[in-house]
């Protein structure tokens, strides 16, 4: 199966890797067509490429985790962010689009400001190219787990080989190379995601399996409402509703909408983008809560349920192409952050380099360099290969600073460099503080409302103070109080109705998973699969046996049990009460989801026939497994009274297929004994012995309701 994993990868690699050196062939040695592409880009090509470069590791990991977590509330974080998204490309895409050709700019943090090198656009560039290489380091980061993970490869070889294809991705045509690279891997993307749906819904037992297997873990999975929000309901979406107009603030995402053309490319691009992105959404959707249903074991890590099942319920093409599409994802966000970089060093911070084509170049490869370093570096700091706060504060962080100053620039106000300075300051110390006072969670706020509220904030009161005598709003004036009345009341009135439907509706957490009592768990047992074989260990002598275990697909596997058989004959007659040691061993080192195990000697003590057995345990239920053998049938146990619903949860799930080796070591000793003439002719003995695989189903119920 490895090799053809391999095989798989490396091709859909090499696809991936051909079509963006294939941009050679169109390329212009000029630095306009390295970072925007001479502004002629098909809008389906640079539409697919922005769905890749912003969808990657968050969509494959992150939102898999978030959707793991929250069941159907997490369609909220969908829906909304995908409005603001749209709300993005309709009004703000539009505006930088217009003043990118205007004024010929190639980077956002140029949008800031009136004239290239302002201090508000050296700042605005210094803040991009740190968090961006911080963020392409961690997508660096991402893609030497993904081998680790799925291949057994180092960390640091993923890495040096993503080093390798964002700078050839980069030096062979620059921006070009990286759209066309991003529309290819897209493709596969959305492919493999639809493969990989369909294979988990019919694991999970179509939809109505998986509303019944959410619901039987958790109520809360199957409401459509989160439960305990610390600020509500409308504050908690509202900022979903930011997060996707924040994308506007990305400058690698942006700088597609840069090699646009015209005004209609625009449009053209939106329909694709859209067209493309939404059925990827609701794909990634349905494999997070399949994840859910068939991994949820205690301890298991929400972020790798899509990993997880393609290595669990796919053939080994299918895990290369989906590993292929992770790796890929987050190349082509590594590659298009450092070219944002290279654009914010050579418009902003050192301007004077903006038309010397080689020494963009050289800018390319420092930074791509600078992001592998600090990706490399932190596999060697405890907790430095886990960037992921870093990179919730670089998304928020840059939308916090953008958006604001792009939204008043749009309405026409013309912020000097002290007022732009001011506001994108207060906006990343309103996402930092957000962090830090542990408001962003799932039950909190995310940070773009603080973020982009701070800095709005800011605006109002620097205007006031210093130039009342302008609208606030630009070429746009505040209207009359009979106006704002019925502004505020057309906001107040559906969201105070919206919070009072959710405070009435909304599910409580206590009366669900996390509520203590004493519950009854019934099991049946099924025995699914088997196999025997037979060796000879000579007297004194150690025979090794591996029992392969095959994938046994929607199986919730208990244990393993392996019977062992030899008869004692005592050839010879000599020393008849020394009956011969057979001492046998178990290694189930590598075999996936394995909990527990016997092991230990047995000695025939009648010389006789006799019979043993070892089990592996792929699920503890903390009753005392090792003291029968399994058998077919039905079992139960009540639990201690301080077990919440959760516990019990995770203490029954299947936890892995129990696929892989299990090892049995066997050792005779004839015992021959020691007296003089005395004679003992027996060479070993013949072991047999047989595996047998039981699965199981269970029912969870309150003492008291089984008792009634």
């Amino acid at each position: 199966m490895e090799m053809m994993l391999i095989i798989s990868f490396l091709f859909f690699m090499t696809i991936f890797a051909g079509v963006g050196m294939a941009s050679m062939l169109v390329k212009q040695d000029t630095t306009d067509d390295y970072l925007v592409a001479g502004r002629g880009m098909h809008p389906a090509l640079a539409a697919l490429s922005a769905v890749s470069t912003w969808n990657s590791g968050y969509m494959f990991i992150g939102f898999i985790g978030f959707t793991y977590l929250m069941g159907y509330s997490a369609i909220w974080l969908g829906l909304v962010s995908t409005i603001g998204q749209v709300v993005a490309w309709v009004w703000l895409y539009k505006f930088i689009q217009e003043e990118g050709n205007e004024r010929g700019l190639r980077s956002l943090s140029s949008l800031v400001a009136e004239k290239a090198g302002a201090p508000e656009a050296k700042l605005a560039a210094i803040l991009s190219v740190l968090f961006l290489c911080i963020y392409a380091a961690a997508q660096l980061t991402s893609g030497g787990k993904a081998l680790f993970v799925m291949m057994g490869w180092p960390e640091i070889v993923g890495i040096l080989i993503g080093f390798v294809l964002v700078v050839a991705y980069c030096y062979a045509g620059g921006i070009r190379a990286s759209i066309w690279t991003d529309a290819a891997q897209s493709c596969v993307m959305v492919i493999g995601s639809t493969i990989l749906c369909w294979i988990a819904i019919k694991e999970v037992g179509g939809f109505s399996g998986l509303d019944a297997g959410l619901e039987a873990q958790s109520t809360m999975l199957t409401n459509f409402l989160p439960p305990d929000l610390k600020f509500g309901i409308s504050m908690w979406a509202f900022a979903f509703f930011l997060g996707g107009l924040g994308v506007a603030g990305q400058p690698q995402v942006v700088s597609r909408v840069m090699t646009l053309g015209s005004d209609s490319d625009r449009k053209q691009a939106m329909i694709w983008f859209f067209v493309w992105q939404t059925p990827f959404i609701i794909l990634m959707l349905i494999i997070g809560m399949a994840s859910r249903v068939l991994f949820n074991a205690e301890g298991f890590d929400a972020e790798l349920g899509l990993p997880t099942m393609a290595m669990e319920t796919m053939p080994a093409f299918g895990i290369g192409m989906i590993l292929a599409s992770i790796f890929a994802a987050t190349m082509s966000t590594a590659d298009s952050q450092v070219l944002a970089c290279t654009a914010a060093i050579t418009d902003d911070i050192k301007p004077e380099w903006r038309q010397d084509h080689k020494t963009t170049k050289k800018v390319t490869l420092v930074v791509a360099a600078f992001a592998t370093m600090i990706s490399i570096g932190g596999l060697y700091i405890p907790g430095g290969d886990s960037v992921f706060a870093l990179v919730v504060l670089a998304v928020y962080g840059l939308g916090g600073i953008f958006i604001p100053l792009l939204t008043i620039r749009w309405m026409g106000y013309k912020p000097d460099s002290t007022h732009s300075i001011s506001m994108m300051v207060a906006a990343f110390a309103g996402v930092i503080g957000w962090i830090m006072l542990g408001f962003s969670g799932g039950d909190g706020i995310f940070p773009s409302v603080p973020g982009m509220g701070a800095a709005f904030a800011v605006h109002f009161i620097l205007n006031q103070v210093r130039t009342p005598d302008i609208s606030s709003l630009g070429r746009y004036n505040w209207p009359d109080q009979k106006k704002m009345g019925a502004i505020a009341a057309a906001i107040i009135i559906p969201f105070g109705a919206f919070e009072a439907s959710y405070l009435v509706t909304a599910p409580d957490s206590s009366g669900d998973a996390n509520v203590q009592g004493e519950w009854l768990v019934e099991l049946e047992f099924t025995n699914i699969a088997n196999g025997e074989e037979t060796i000879f260990v000579s007297d004194e002598g150690t025979e090794e046996l591996e029992f392969v275990i095959p994938q046994l697909e929607g199986e919730s596997l208990y244990a393993l049990q392996f019977n062992w058989f030899y008869e004692e004959t005592d050839e010879g007659g000599a020393w008849p009460d020394e009956c011969d040691d057979v001492t046998l061993s178990l290694d189930p080192s590598a075999l996936s989801g394995y909990v527990n195990y016997s092991t230990g000697e047995y000695i025939s003590t009648n010389c006789g026939s006799y019979e043993g057995y070892l089990i592996v345990m792929l699920k503890d239920f903390e009753i005392d497994q090792f003291q029968s053998p399994i058998t077919e049938g039905n079992s139960s146990f009540t639990t201690p009274a301080n077990m919440t619903l959760g516990d019990v949860d995770n203490l029954v799930a299947a936890n892995g297929f129990g696929r892989g080796p299990v090892t049995i070591s066997v050792s005779v000793d004839t015992n021959t004994g020691g007296a003089v003439l005395v004679s003992n002719n027996e060479e070993g003995e013949d072991v047999t012995i047989s595996w047998q695989a039981f699965s199981y189903t269970h029912t969870i119920s309150n003492t008291d309701e089984a008792a009634s």
